[in-house]
């Protein structure tokens, strides 16, 4: 089953894809490698999930954050190559969380981002490498960001 009938399968709605708030291109190809800069946590309308994971948010909050910056991501993959089905796999992930002092469930809250990849390209394709890390404070103070590298199916 292809990446677009996953999403379709899952009911899975994306929100707008995000623009650059600075000066960067979202994806960059390279030969047969997407590397996706770092994305925010956006809902379908348009707003962000803000806020301090262990402090402002629980685990589960954040987790759902993580997701939440997966569809944001999925949203620019698609409007740049027209179709997620032309992603082969994810390489690498780095995901990062605005997080309190004494939080350290980093790794829990990027497999809200993980998780998707995996429903979305299925668990051979959908799983990569990764670091999660805790951060502070995050543009905006968006509570979770993640950039991710892609390899792409020949054309």
């Amino acid at each position: 089953m292809s990446a677009e009938q996953r999403l379709a399968e899952l009911q899975l709605q994306l929100p707008p894809a995000p623009k650059p708030i600075a000066v960067y291109k979202p994806v960059v190809v390279v030969g047969n490698i997407a590397y996706v800069s770092g994305h925010g946590p956006v809902r379908l309308d348009g707003s962000l999930i803000q806020g301090v994971v262990g402090r402002d948010l629980s685990l589960d909050a954040g987790k759902a954050a993580a997701r939440q910056v997966g569809l944001a991501m999925l949203a620019n993959l698609r409007g740049h190559f027209g179709s997620l089905d032309r992603i082969q796999r994810i390489v690498k992930t780095l995901g990062m969380v605005n997080s309190a002092p004494d939080f350290y469930e980093h790794p829990k809250v990027i497999n809200g981002f993980s998780e998707l990849m995996a429903e979305v390209f299925g668990p051979d394709h959908g799983i990569g490498a990764r670091s999660a890390v805790g951060m502070g404070p995050l543009p905006g103070n968006i509570a979770v960001e993640v950039e991710a590298i892609f390899e792409l199916k020949p054309e």
